[in-house]
């Protein structure tokens, strides 16, 4: 973990060594690689590199802001003392923590790894330079629930997500049949997020190729990360977007901050899009089987 934190904070370091003293906000997700999450699957005791509140993540974080004088936000699995584990979500202002947010669910995989944060968690980070700040956390995006929170309560909402293809080792059919709406559905539940909600979204993501046991099923994962890291305005336009395909990278765009009034009604359902078959499946099998490895390999009591 040291090795993985010295060389992102080298590339970090070198691309906004020359940034001016504006109010800028930069937005990483999951300091801790996915890679060595998913490893966690082979080995039980590798669970003890999940970090606790004063970990690695956090010093990261803020001691980032404090030289850049920036606001900065992130995502880590941090454990709590009661020795709950959430995915939580930090908001750094000029090296001071201005608010965090526990994600509400976890998505598929997630469940071996971390419950889901309070029901009063309104995903609001605070106020910085009469800027309201909010936070939404991967497929919070995904849910109507995350808008009602948010709307009309921030203006801008920073997040990432981590979503991963249809596997690459299924069948060419299956694929074809259901990777092209996967990888649409992972766009555009971040701007269909921002128009109901009224408030631009700046939104970072994985890319890259993983391999990785299946847990539950005798196979193994083969895919990518879906990427779209992308900045998004209020009305749910595109300002700056980059694919998987053009690897890691930056986005950055000017946007105007501020609650945008909208009169679209929030839809009276659970999911604010389709998630196709597969999704859907992983969404309940993992469900069921990642809470019994939680509970027996990652929660302390």
């Amino acid at each position: 973990m040291d090795n993985l934190f010295s060389r992102r904070t080298l590339l970090v370091n070198r691309r906004y060594r020359y940034l001016p003293a504006l109010f800028i906000i930069l937005v990483i997700f999951f300091i801790f690689s996915p890679r060595e999450l998913y490893k966690i699957f082979l080995n039980e005791q590798r669970v003890e590199a999940i970090q606790n509140i004063d970990g690695t993540a956090v010093s990261f974080m803020r001691d980032f802001s404090a030289k850049h004088q920036v606001v900065l936000g992130g995502s880590f699995l941090c454990r709590l003392s009661d020795g709950s584990v959430r995915n939580r979500y930090q908001c750094y202002a000029n090296g001071s923590l201005l608010g965090q947010h526990d994600k509400d669910l976890p998505t598929m995989w997630g469940n071996y790894f971390y419950e889901g944060g309070d029901s009063n968690d309104s995903g609001i980070l605070g106020t910085y330079d009469n800027t309201r700040i909010g936070a939404a956390v991967c497929w919070e995006f995904m849910r109507t629930m995350t808008a009602r929170r948010l709307r009309n309560q921030v203006d801008v909402i920073m997040g990432g997500s981590c979503w991963w293809s249809i596997p690459a080792n299924f069948p060419g059919m299956l694929q074809r049949l259901w990777e092209p709406a996967n990888n649409r559905c992972s766009l555009a539940a971040i701007k269909d997020s921002a128009r109901l909600i009224g408030a631009p979204v700046i939104h970072a993501a994985h890319c890259g190729e993983i391999e990785c046991p299946m847990p539950g099923l005798p196979i193994k994962y083969r895919g990518y990360f879906e990427g779209n890291a992308a900045i998004v305005d209020a009305s749910g336009k595109v300002l700056a977007h980059r694919s998987a395909s053009e690897g890691e990278g930056i986005v950055c765009a000017e946007i105007a901050m501020g609650a945008q009034a909208t009169t679209e009604e929030i839809p009276h359902r659970y999911w604010l899009r389709n998630r196709g078959f597969l999704p859907a499946f992983a969404w309940h099998h993992q469900r069921l089987l990642g809470r019994r490895w939680y509970k027996r390999n990652v929660r302390r009591t």
